[in-house]
């Protein structure tokens, strides 16, 4: 069965980073299973991957625009010490949940000093071009009820 649209695909990948440096890998752990299609992962990694059989590799070089977005430095912010509260430890590489004019997002602390923190809503990897290794480990039918939550269910992760 090919990699296409509402299909739960399972892969083996390694993320490098433009100097080569691994980012993350499945090595050594369990494969990653995610929907074709429906944005868990990042499109140019889908693109890539649409067509494939399992049992085959390929190796991408994803730019910022089909990864995680060029960075934006709109999104980094100076912002009063008092929003965390009295008795939140607050350093540099923290991750908080902020609540923004688009939703939810992840912000990661860059810098405290004395009653100010600079936090970057940028996803840590903005900017990036990645480079993917991967290898096709499965491909199967989304459950009816996989695609009405969005995700993979691990009773049935690998098919």
């Amino acid at each position: 069965m090919q990699v296409s649209k509402h299909k739960v695909v399972t892969i083996d990948y390694t993320l490098r980073d433009e100097q080569g440096s691994v980012i993350d890998s499945s090595s050594g752990g369990e494969p990653f299973s995610y929907i074709q299609g429906i944005g868990s992962v990042i499109p140019g990694l889908e693109q890539a991957l649409e067509g494939h059989n399992p049992g085959e590799s390929v190796t991408v070089r994803i730019p910022p625009e089909q990864a995680y977005g060029e960075r934006d430095e709109a999104l980094v912010q100076v912002v009063p010490r008092s929003l965390f509260g009295p008795d939140q430890e607050v350093a540099v590489g923290m991750q908080f949940q902020a609540e923004t004019e688009s939703g939810t997002r992840i912000v990661t602390v860059v810098g405290v000093e004395d009653d100010r923190v600079t936090v970057d809503a940028n996803h840590p990897l903005a900017g990036a071009t990645l480079t993917f290794d991967v290898t096709v480990v499965d491909v199967r039918e989304a459950t009816p009820e996989e695609l009405e939550h969005g995700h993979v269910h691990e009773a049935g992760a690998h098919g």
